[in-house]
């Protein structure tokens, strides 16, 4: 696995930093907003017969979450071959 410069390893890992933050912003928009201040009007939409927000607030947030780890495992795994340390060690 080749060595980064600073200015890269800074680059990677601040670029990583932002990935996250972004993801986690997404995470608390739909488990806080969808989950609990939205949660009336969603109400008013059913999903395999219960209420759309309270779809949200049990199993919404936690299949967004599961589907942003995969995100960012796919886009992890770009960014490791763009700064070339990914770990292909077949």
């Amino acid at each position: 696995m080749p060595r980064l410069t600073r200015q890269q390893a800074h680059q990677y890992w601040r670029r990583n930093l932002s990935l996250m933050c972004k993801l986690l912003l997404v995470w608390f928009a739909v488990s806080y907003g969808c989950g609990i201040l939205l949660v009336e009007p969603l109400n008013q939409i059913r999903l395999g017969g219960y209420k759309l927000g309270f779809w949200f607030a049990q199993q919404g947030s936690i299949y967004v979450f599961v589907a942003l780890i995969f995100y960012y495992a796919r886009r992890m795994a770009a960014l490791d071959r763009e700064f070339g340390v990914h770990g292909d060690e077949r």
